[in-house]
Parts: C-alpha cells; sequence; structure tokens
C-alpha cells in the first residue's frame, strides 16, 4: 500500500504530515544539543571539583603523598577525571554524530519536500487551467446553441408573417444559420476541450500525483528511519563509554581497597623519626648541702673566700648545674695572662662563681643542656627555626634521609654533566674531522661550563657524603645509647650521667675533616675512564632498532655509511650531540646522524 493509491484525494493531509515529521526531527535535534550542552557542563563541573580537591603541592614536596590514604584519594580524583572525560566524549559523539548530521539531513529534507509539493502543486494548476478552459467552452457551447436557437426562432416567425418583407426573411434566415453553424462550432471545440481535459484528469489523478505521493512517501520513511537511527546513536554514545566508565569504577575500588592502614602507620614513623635518644631520668638535686655550712663562719651570706654571695630570686646554689652536670671536671679559669686565678682550687672543681660572671654562667649552662633539650623540643615542635644547608635543623633521622636525597639528586645531576661532556666531546671530535659540519671552537664554551659543573657537583657530592656520615653516626649512638639505657637498670639519684661531649666534640671534628677541599687531580676526567680499556672488546647487545630515512656517506673517522631504508641495530642512543651509534647487519659499527633515522627503542 502507499499513498498515491490510498492517499490520492489527501494532498493537504500528506504535506501537513511531512512538515510535522520534519518539525520532529529538528526538535529531537534540539533534544541532542541541549544534553550535550548537559553532558559538557557536568564534566566541567567534575574536572573544577577535582581541580579544587587536587594536591597543591608537587608528590616530591609533599610528605602526605606518601601515606595509601592520601594515594588512594589522588587516584579516585583521577578517576573522577577521567569520567568526566568519557561525559565530554559522549557530548563531543552526541554533537558530531546526531546534531550536525540531523541538522544537514534536516535541510536536505526541507529540500526535497519542497520540490516534490512545488511539482504537486504545478500539476494542479495545470488541471485547473485545462478544467476552467473546459468550462469556458462549455459556457460558449451553451451560449451559442441559445443563440443559434433563438436566430431559428425568429426566422421561423418572420417567415410565417405576412407583413415581413422578403429581405427582412432573407436576413433572418441568414443570421438562424450563422448562429447554427456557429453553434456547431463550439460544440466541437468543448467536445475536444472535454476530452483533453479527461485525458489530463486521469494522468494528473493516476499517474502525476500518484508519483508525488510515492516520492514524498519515500522521502518520509527515509526521514522516519535516519530519525531511528538518531535515536540509536544516542545509546551508542553511552555504551561506547560504558566500559571505560567501568573501569573507572573499578580503579575507585582498587583505590579504595590499597588503604593501608599498617604501612601508613610505618610511613608516619619513616617521615617524623627524629632519631634522638629518649629522655634518661632526671636526676636527684640535693638541696640540703648548702645548710652544711663551716662553724667558723663569721655571716650566713658571707662564704671563706671573703666575697658576697649572690643571692635573689631564681638564683639558687642547686640549679647552677642542672640536670647533673656539675661532676664534670672543668678546667681551672685563666686570668688575663694566661695562668689559673689565685681564686681557683688545686684539688677540686673550681666554683662556678670563681672568675665567671652571671651571663657567662647562663651560657655554660644552656650550653651543657643543649642536648638534652632536642628531645624534648621535637616533641613541642621547633617554630622558627633557621634552615640550614646540612638540615642540622632537623632532628637526626629526618636529616639522614634529607642528605640521602640530596646526594641521589647530585648524583644524578653529576651522570648527566657527565653524559653531557662525552657528547660533547665526541661532537668536537667529528667537527675536526669533518669541519664542514661544525665549527669545533663553538663547543669549547659549553665545554668548559660542563667541567665546572662538574667540579661544583664533585665537591658537592663530596659535602653531602660527609654530612651523611656525620648524621648516619650520630643516629646509630643516639639508638646505641637509647637501647643500652633501656638495657641497664636505672641509676641510684644521686649519680650522675656520663658525659656526652666527647661524642659532640669528636663528629664536630668529623665534620671538619670531612670539608676539606678534595684534590683537583683527575677532576676534569670522567669517573669510569680508567675502565673503558677493559670493556671496549666486548660486544654491546642493541637496544632497540633503526631505519635509515636518508642516505648517507660516512666519509670521516667514526662515521659509517647507510643506504636509504637500511634496516641498522641501535648500540647507543643520542647524548645531545646529534649523532647515533648503530651496527650493520653486514657487521660495522659507528655514527650516523640522528636526524636521518627512525629510531624504535626495545
Amino acid at each position: 500500500m502507499d499513498w498515491g493509491t490510498e492517499l490520492w484525494d489527501q494532498f493537504e493531509v500528506l504535506e501537513r504530515h511531512t512538515q510535522w515529521g520534519l518539525d520532529l526531527l529538528d526538535r529531537y535535534a534540539k533534544f541532542v544539543k541541549e544534553r550535550t550542552e548537559v553532558e559538557q557542563a557536568y564534566a566541567k563541573q567534575l574536572r573544577n571539583l577535582v581541580k579544587k580537591y587536587l594536591p597543591k603541592r608537587p608528590v616530591k614536596d609533599d610528605p602526605e603523598s606518601k601515606f595509601s590514604q592520601h594515594q588512594s584519594f589522588v587516584q579516585i580524583l583521577q578517576e573522577v577525571n577521567d569520567f568526566a572525560g568519557q561525559r565530554e566524549l559522549v557530548a563531543e559523539n552526541l554533537s558530531v554524530r546526531v546534531c550536525l548530521e540531523l541538522a544537514k539531513y534536516s535541510q536536505e529534507m526541507k529540500q526535497e519536500r519542497k520540490m516534490h509539493f512545488q511539482e504537486g502543486r504545478r500539476a494542479q494548476q495545470q488541471l485547473e487551467s485545462g478544467f476552467k478552459q473546459l468550462e469556458n467552452s462549455k459556457r460558449k457551447f451553451e451560449r451559442d446553441c441559445r443563440e443559434a436557437e433563438k436566430a431559428a426562432q425568429t426566422a421561423e416567425r418572420l417567415d410565417q408573417d405576412i407583413n415581413a418583407t422578403k429581405a427582412d426573411v432573407e436576413k433572418a434566415k441568414q443570421q438562424a444559420h450563422l448562429r447554427s453553424h456557429m453553434a456547431e462550432e463550439s460544440k466541437n471545440e468543448y467536445a475536444a476541450q472535454l476530452q483533453r481535459f479527461n485525458r489530463d484528469q486521469a494522468h494528473f489523478y493516476f499517474s502525476q500525483m500518484p508519483q508525488i505521493f510515492d516520492k514524498l512517501q519515500d522521502m518520509d520513511e527515509r526521514r522516519a528511519t535516519h530519525l531511528g537511527a538518531g535515536y540509536g546513536l544516542l545509546s551508542d554514545a553511552e555504551l561506547q563509554v560504558v566500559p571505560i566508565i567501568a573501569k573507572c569504577l573499578e580503579g575507585m575500588k582498587v583505590a579504595a581497597d590499597a588503604v593501608d592502614a599498617k604501612h601508613d602507620s610505618q610511613v608516619l614513623i619513616e617521615l617524623h623519626k627524629s632519631g634522638f635518644a629518649r629522655p634518661g631520668d632526671v636526676e636527684f638535686e640535693d638541696f640540703s648541702q648548702p645548710m652544711n655550712r663551716a662553724p667558723s663562719d663569721s655571716s650566713l651570706g658571707t662564704p671563706s673566700d671573703g666575697r658576697p654571695e649572690l643571692r635573689g630570686p631564681g638564683r639558687s646554689r642547686a640549679k647552677r648545674w642542672p640536670f647533673g652536670k656539675k661532676n664534670k671536671p672543668r678546667p681551672p679559669p685563666l686570668s688575663p695572662l694566661g695562668g689559673p686565678l689565685p681564686s681557683a682550687m688545686p684539688n677540686g672543681p673550681p666554683s662556678p662563681r670563681s672568675g665567671l660572671d652571671p651571663l657567662a654562667i647562663l651560657s655554660e649552662i644552656s650550653k651543657s643542656v643543649k642536648p638534652r633539650l632536642a628531645s624534648f623540643r621535637s616533641l613541642r615542635g621547633s617554630r622558627g627555626t633557621v634552615v640550614t644547608e646540612d638540615f642540622s635543623h632537623l632532628p637526626p633521622e629526618q636529616q639522614r634521609k634529607r642528605l640521602q636525597q640530596q646526594l641521589e639528586e647530585r648524583n644524578r645531576e653529576l651522570q648527566k654533566e657527565i653524559d653531557q661532556r662525552e657528547a660533547l666531546k665526541k661532537m668536537k671530535d667529528v667537527y675536526e674531522k669533518t669541519p664542514q659540519m661544525g665549527d669545533p671552537a663553538s663547543l669549547e664554551p659549553r665545554i668548559t661550563e660542563t667541567l665546572n659543573n662538574i667540579e661544583r657537583l664533585k665537591l658537592e657530592v663530596q659535602k653531602y657524603e660527609a654530612w651523611l656520615a656525620e648524621a648516619e653516626s650520630r643516629v646509630l649512638s643516639n639508638r646505641g645509647d637509647s637501647l643500652g639505657r633501656h638495657a641497664r637498670p636505672p641509676d641510684p639519684p644521686a649519680s650522675a650521667p656520663p658525659d656526652s661531649g666527647s661524642n659532640n666534640n669528636g663528629s664536630q671534628d668529623n665534620k671538619e675533616s670531612s670539608e676539606e677541599p678534595p684534590s683537583e687531580e683527575g677532576q676534569d676526567a670522567p669517573i669510569y675512564t680508567e675502565f673503558d680499556e677493559d670493556f671496549e672488546e666486548e660486544p654491546a647487545s642493541p637496544i632497540g632498532h633503526c631505519v635509515a630515512i636518508y642516505h648517507f656517506e660516512g666519509s670521516s673517522e667514526g662515521t659509517i655509511s647507510m643506504a636509504e631504508g637500511e634496516d641498522l641495530s641501535l648500540m647507543e642512543e643520542d647524548k645531545g650531540d646529534g649523532w647515533t651509534r648503530v651496527r650493520r647487519k653486514q657487521g660495522g659499527e659507528g655514527y650516523v646522524p640522528t636526524s636521518y633515522l627512525r629510531v624504535t627503542l626495545n
């Protein structure tokens, strides 16, 4: 069943239906366009949300990045960011494959529909024109027939009238005959026009309009099919990203399962472990000793040497040497001339007051309690500390870790500078052997700069190695003190703690000796040059393969020729000098320009 047969008289209905179909197509395209805007806004909001919660500091500078829970959160943010990317992909596919395609197809359908209905209207106009001509010929035939009949009646009346002249009768007969002839011609013209109209009408209703209606039916069916495909693309765009979205969700699940509380606890220990020894027992301070004075004292406030004793708020005798440092032997104070003061006792520790003012006493007290206060300072936090190059402002364990990181970075930079220096030397040799490729003198500033960088980095490496050795020894000594303190029973209250000043002095001496500038001998040469001769003859394994893009004639020493399209083995990557070492399948190694190769690493 088709429209041309069943809907031959529903021209206006078909016109409204086809217009409704095109409006539906445009409406769906508009819906998809707004859907893409929603997807794009959703993806943008997701990306902004991820950006808001991503860590602002770099990973290497953020100690929190080492915790598994923080890493899992960052991974979830990355998965959400990937999910936002899939929503953007959905929006892009809908915009390109649905919106643009349907908009273009709608324009084509509108043009085709307009053409078909213009053709139908022309056929209708032609049929109406033929029908008007038929009506005109019919009215003319009818009018001529009445005129002929009237003329015949007039001629017959005059013929019977005895008063009419013969001329009037003849004239009336001629007029009747003329009218009769005109009526006959009108009849023939009307018959011909009627036959022509019937033929045109049959062609219009049985051939011309059915063809136009069939074309409209085909156009509408194609439009409906295309619209149905557009409906399917809406779901296809979602189905394409479902596997990737599932992977994003699986990644979130993996990130959730990756949270390891034990690992995070260990990371916290590694990050904030100070390395200080635990504080020892608080010593007993005997306040009864100042009460045992000699019976010959003449006054309570005058000592035996005749000097007035310093008294006042906060200056008691028992607090002059806190933490049990008063039993430590100290050298007698010296006079400005270099000898001992007369008031110094030869057989015992001198009095803190002899030859020292109160500021000097406070200075010695602060020096004596500094190692012990460090542990308490680590508990309270260090505010306003001055950052030093050797990280001595940090606790011992943290200082060791930071020095280890700095040493590794300096070693990597040193190796990079050494490789660059070797590459510059190779390039200089090539320029000297092949002057047309470049000027060797132009490389001298870069070589000199590289040598200076190598010397500077070697000094820094030695400096950090010395600081690291000192920090490691300090960590081991603190660890040994802590273990030894917990292994032995506690001391009685009157005993004094062992003197640790010798360790500090020794570490300071080691630090000063380690910071001596190294000898300049051998600094210009790379570290591994003395072993080059032992390994030159061993065949190295290729690290990849490459294909020659252009032909190259290896005429200079150290180079090798190659043909365009030749497969070569990659033996050594470009070190920055523009040359790559390769091996031919027939044998032979040499350098070729890197820009002449297409390299693929293993």
